[in-house]
């Protein structure tokens, strides 16, 4: 049998990628722009955090959005808002219409994460979910490895304009491709009829006591978001992810300036050392992925199982502990690539766990969206709080240990509070507790 839905997970990874090289774009070029907008570490901390604002206010809207109205026509969307707000970062004058550039991109960026959850439900079959969805997630590690070596190369030789412009163009280039050859797998073309079968056959968990009929993908109801709220599943899975992006989102603002005021780094090479944990990052956390799914049982899927590999994942992030008590730098760089593969594989597994204990696909769009905007509320507090800080204290210690204490916290709240299947009636004798 072909495997022509592999070119799904590539479209999923290189969205992914473009859209944290554009958020990424701002840290890389941060210290020119803080000495030509005369910015203290308090200030940058805003801007860093300003295009986050506009991606939380907007996720669960664009998710509800992409659930009524499909993901193609949400995504090519997305992708134009925030590849040309991207472009015209470039040409901000002044520190009002750099922050409302970012706030545009943050607006723009919040179909990313819906999008990529409701195409892997349409397209992927439940064994296999666990890697695409690490492939998907990789991509966010693969835009700042290859946005800090590149990005870093072009802020030094023609300025910091030139990257914004640079990176926003290549959203555009990937918005034609997705037009020209993306469909529903019951409507590609260049799908063939057995593959087309086995992925339809095949995409939906099936969990250790059967879901009603009801909850299949043809022939369900959404159930509304204010509904799956009632499922504490749901919010622990939001905390869940909330743990891991603050460090996620310390890496991807305050990483370079890090390196450049703590271990007198250049620019260039900043961009260089960035570039070793974020591609170490990519390739660990696929084989996390697909080890998921190889140790898991078809039948384990529905019942959330894969919340141990969730918190294993958050522990080895916790590495980060370390990063206060190491001074030479082939070690740091081994701390920060241990670090950036638990964060990155926390995300794609917990995007996994989400599609497991969710019985039907109606309403994907939106839970992704919940549980982003979960992140995403601690992932906005990190840069702001790390600017205070690094204020207060003179060093980035302690943001360090802020974040590591966050995930031991998430690696708790994920194996004690992901235990049900999501239900919209807790209650429902239809779907019970797990097991294990």
């Amino acid at each position: 049998m072909s495997y022509r839905r592999g070119w799904i997970a590539v479209f999923l990874f290189t969205l992914a990628t473009i859209n944290y090289m554009d958020r990424i774009a701002l840290s890389i070029a941060a210290r020119p722009i803080a000495t030509e907008f005369k910015l203290s570490a308090v200030g940058m901390g805003y801007l860093f955090s300003s295009f986050i604002w506009s991606y939380a206010l907007f996720l669960i809207p664009m998710g509800i959005l992409v659930d009524r109205f499909g993901v193609k026509r949400m995504a090519g969307a997305g992708i134009f808002i925030w590849s040309a707000a991207t472009v015209l970062t470039g040409a901000a004058s002044n520190f009002t219409s750099l922050l409302v550039a970012r706030l545009v991109m943050g607006g723009g960026e919040a179909v990313s994460n819906p999008v990529g959850a409701k195409v892997i439900r349409q397209w992927i079959p439940a064994t296999e979910r666990g890697m695409v969805t690490s492939m998907f997630n990789s991509g966010s590690y693969a835009g700042p490895a290859i946005c800090s070596a590149f990005l870093g190369a072009l802020v030094a030789v023609y300025g910091w304009r030139s990257s914004f412009v640079v990176a926003g163009c290549i959203g555009f280039v990937w918005l034609a491709a997705w037009l020209l050859f993306f469909n529903s797998p019951d409507k590609a073309k260049w799908l063939s009829a057995a593959e087309r079968d086995k992925i339809l056959r095949e995409r939906e968990s099936v969990p250790a006591v059967q879901a009603p009929a009801q909850a299949t993908d043809t022939g369900a109801a959404s159930s509304g978001l204010l509904a799956l709220l009632r499922s504490p599943t749901l919010w622990g899975l939001a905390l869940t992810q909330g743990c891991n992006v603050y460090t996620q989102y310390l890496f991807l603002t305050w990483l370079p300036s890090y390196l450049q005021a703590s271990r007198h780094l250049s620019i260039s090479k900043t961009g260089a050392f960035a570039a070793v944990p974020y591609a170490a990052a990519v390739v660990l956390c696929i084989l996390a992925g697909r080890l998921s799914d190889h140790f898991l049982k078809k039948s384990d899927i529905g019942t959330g199982r894969r919340r141990n590999a969730v918190a294993l994942a958050m522990l080895t992030g916790a590495a980060i502990l370390a990063v206060p008590f190491t001074t030479n730098l082939a070690a740091l760089l081994l701390v920060f690539s241990v670090t950036l593969t638990g964060i990155a594989s926390t995300t794609s597994l917990n995007f996994a766990l989400l599609n497991d204990l969710l019985p039907g696909s109606k309403d994907v769009a939106k839970a992704m969206a919940f549980v982003v905007v979960g992140g995403n509320i601690f992932g906005m507090i990190a840069p702001i709080a790390t600017g205070y800080v690094i204020d207060a204290t003179g060093s980035y210690n302690w943001a360090f240990v802020i974040a590591g204490a966050l995930c031991v916290v998430g690696a708790i709240v994920a194996l004690t509070m992901t235990r049900k299947p999501i239900s919209a009636e807790p209650g429902s004798s239809g779907i019970q507790a797990a097991t294990s």
